[in-house]
């Protein structure tokens, strides 16, 4: 049985995380779940998965949770970035479920590789801010890394079979988003609401917005260079309105493989879950009658410039990813608070690039220090555009 620790258990991930934990209850005991703001959903995850360490976002909210818990159904509860850490790197812990969205992720993430632990990595943030960091820490450590993205999970499996010789590119898939036939006129008039209705996909209102804006599928170009070790130009991007094909593997030769299913993160979370081993699933099989036919076409940078704004970033290197995830996520905040325009995203991010003095990567401090300096920027970009 494997044993695991869950960052994030009440966001989208975590919550299809224990819900494939649910159907496999033979091969998986929850040891330990952090999670944010969301007290009523971890009490029900608390009372079903009888974890022996629970981690909350602030001292109040760990307090209210032991009064609302029944003392004999009380785990430890710890708190704050000290808890998160507490949890990601508990030792009776096979495997950490990476889930945290954002930059938070980070550090609970880098403090279980430090301590050996396998790492199942839904946060992209983790390797779009300090992937060469994490990288070497792995190495170090013998930490795994097994992507949960369905597109990277769906690389890995490729990669696995065939390995990278005779490697021509790889293939992110994208699904576009909402407003892939939109002209620029009519972005001006996205809303809200309409950003959050993604056509393929279940997930937080974050990434559902970067996937709107493509700058999604521009983090994932860059944690794709640092897990694989695949230099950027040998990374490509298509456009997938159906969100079938996650990923292809372009060989030398002239032959491409893909990986396919249907689009549903439970399926790449079983397989990290379980990594080495296969396991049966209760999920839809994909029927490709069904489907009669998949459509590509290449991204929009015009409409869409987040995905090039991502290139530039990981051609600059260094901390630059940092200041772009940063600038985007203040500027995806604004967005979901109707503070600025869908169209002034991307415009916050690339300002903010610009702005920025790029700094070489010698620590972890340094990352932190370009985050900061990127979001107080971003914030007062946000602020003349309202």
């Amino acid at each position: 049985m494997k044993r695991l620790s869950i960052l994030g258990s009440t966001g989208s991930i975590g919550v299809n995380t224990l819900d494939v934990v649910s159907h496999s209850p033979d091969h998986f005991a929850v040891i330990a779940l952090a999670a944010g703001k969301n007290l009523k959903r971890l009490i029900e995850q608390i009372t079903v998965y009888k974890p022996q360490l629970v981690s909350v976002l602030t001292e109040t909210a760990a307090r209210e949770l032991k009064k609302l818990l029944p003392r004999d159904r009380r785990p430890d509860i710890v708190f704050g970035d000290q808890g998160l850490q507490t949890v990601a790197s508990l030792s009776e812990a096979d495997l950490v479920v990476s889930a945290i969205v954002g930059a938070a992720g980070l550090i609970p993430t880098l403090t279980a590789i430090r301590h050996g632990k396998d790492v199942a990595l839904a946060n992209k943030e983790t390797l779009v801010m300090a992937g060469k960091l994490v990288m070497q820490e792995a190495r170090r450590n013998k930490a795994k890394i097994i992507p949960v993205d369905s597109e990277h999970s769906a690389l890995f499996q490729l990669l696995a079979r065939k390995g990278k010789q005779q490697l021509a590119s790889v293939v992110l898939t994208a699904s576009g988003g909402p407003f892939l036939k939109h002209t620029r006129k009519k972005l001006l008039q996205v809303t809200r609401d309409a950003a959050l209705q993604h056509p393929n996909w279940k997930m937080g209102q974050k990434v559902t917005i970067d996937s709107a804006t493509l700058m999604n599928k521009g983090l994932e170009v860059i944690e794709a260079k640092w897990l694989f070790d695949i230099p950027l130009d040998k990374i490509k991007v298509f456009i997938h309105p159906q969100s079938i094909v996650h990923a292809l593997v372009e060989y030398r030769d002239g032959s491409v493989i893909a990986h396919l299913s249907n689009p549903d993160m439970r399926g790449p979370i079983a397989y990290a879950l379980n990594h080495p081993k296969s396991m049966n699933t209760y999920l839809k099989p994909l029927n490709l009658l069904d489907i009669g036919a998949l459509h590509f076409m290449a991204p929009n940078g015009k409409k869409f410039p987040s995905l090039q704004l991502a290139y530039r970033a990981l051609e600059e290197g260094e901390t630059m990813p940092a200041v772009l995830n940063a600038a985007n996520e203040i500027a995806v905040s604004s967005f979901l608070k109707k503070a600025i325009r869908f169209i002034d995203i991307p415009r916050v991010t690339e300002k903010t690039m610009n702005l920025f003095d790029l700094k070489k990567i010698s620590s972890l401090e340094d990352v932190l220090t370009a985050d900061t300096w990127a979001r107080e920027k971003a914030k007062t970009i946000t602020s003349q555009l309202h």
